[in-house]
């Protein structure tokens, strides 16, 4: 329900009884993933989605019925040759839902959902499978690890969760997790729900480039930073979050980044580019990616080496930047750096998917055998 959070909580404010259904768990291919939800006030409005289409139909009446009896509900929806045009997935996939009513007195339930909508970090956690009693449960997790609400009532249940949630919340994941009544990891036991809600991943754009709408497409928090004070400014970047006048490679020392961060050098200019790049290849960042032609890119890799970088740490540079898409205008030239973005975030190929024969939305353990196969030929 986070996933929807601002939209919630002027519901919250305005007094309004609702349901929201979660997207708890996916199994194959599906349009959206763990987290998404979909929301329906007392009087039929909607918001948020669950599936993009293919089952909305049938949230938005379980909704309805969980405002009508007051029953939190988890319900399946998958895709079978027999109804392959009933209610059903026809991308393939499955989705569990959970659907809980919300009134009010929800306190931990609008907590979480305030927390989220003001940007703070935070981990809701609720019961999404086991005893009927125990579904509706909920825990909102602070990143010291104290926490608020109850999932049973149970101090030792709580307490775990709790910590499961905190681990979660520390990598900014969202998922299930399963315990036992008793508190201690089971299979067989409870399934708690987490959602993590994180600031925004930073992507830094350095050259004052109109990259910046694309950055907010994909949810970076844009910061564009040049030397150059007259190309710098709130007219020509509205959208940046944060615009920075001053030599590249200074801001870049100055500044917070960590594993999630994205650092596009626009550049292309040499006085700017090796010092920039001599230190950005050294931070723990998600992406480095320069701009440039391949001679370019030739003559800065023998400065940066000049300047005493390692072949590893050479390897960590996307260069030149983006995916071969053919791109010619400005337009077509941010699309290829995004695609290079995601693929290297969500650890794609860049291939085109027809005829990979690979899954469309590969799980976790997916990723991971491919990120394996990948070390293992390096």
């Amino acid at each position: 329900m986070l996933d929807i959070a601002e939209e919630l909580n002027r519901w919250f404010e305005e007094g309004r009884d609702f349901a929201v259904a979660t997207v708890v768990a996916v199994d194959g291919s599906a349009p959206r993933g763990p987290g998404a939800a979909l929301a329906v006030d007392g009087h039929g409005a909607a918001i948020g989605s669950v599936s993009g289409g293919c089952v909305e139909g049938a949230v938005y009446d379980l909704c309805v019925q969980a405002l009508q009896d007051g029953r939190t509900v988890r319900e399946r929806f998958g895709y079978g040759d027999e109804d392959a045009f009933a209610v059903g997935l026809t991308c393939g996939g499955v989705l569990d839902v959970l659907v809980t009513p919300v009134r009010g007195d929800a306190r931990v339930l609008r907590a979480g959902v305030s927390a989220a909508a003001r940007g703070e970090t935070s981990a809701l956690a609720r019961v999404a499978r086991g005893p009927d009693e125990l579904l509706g449960g909920a825990l909102l997790v602070h990143p010291d690890g104290s926490y608020e609400g109850s999932l049973d009532g149970d101090p030792e249940l709580d307490r775990t969760a709790a910590a499961e949630a905190r681990a979660m919340l520390d990598t900014g994941r969202t998922g299930s997790v399963e315990l036992a009544e008793d508190g201690s990891r089971c299979p067989d036991g409870v399934t708690v729900f987490v959602e993590s809600k994180v600031p925004p991943p930073r992507m830094i754009v350095f050259g004052a480039v109109d990259f910046v709408r694309v950055g907010k497409f994909l949810g970076y928090h844009v910061t564009v930073c040049d030397a150059r004070p007259v190309f710098t400014t709130r007219l020509r970047f509205p959208e940046a979050d944060d615009l920075v006048v001053d030599w590249p490679h200074r801001y870049l020392r100055r500044t917070v980044t960590d594993e999630r961060t994205v650092l596009c050098v626009l550049t292309h200019d040499a006085k700017f580019d090796v010092p920039l790049l001599e230190a950005a290849l050294r931070l723990p960042v998600a992406y480095v990616g320069a701009m440039g032609s391949r001679r370019t890119h030739e003559d800065r890799e023998r400065r940066l080496r000049e300047a005493g970088l390692t072949r590893g740490e050479l390897g960590r540079l996307r260069s030149p930047i983006g995916l071969d898409l053919g791109a010619r205008t400005p337009e077509e030239t941010a699309l290829s750096i995004a695609a290079e973005i995601v693929a290297a975030r969500r650890a794609g190929t860049g291939l085109p998917l027809t005829g990979s024969g690979t899954p469309i939305h590969p799980d976790a353990d997916g990723r991971k055998e491919r990120d394996d196969r990948s070390r293992a030929a390096a």
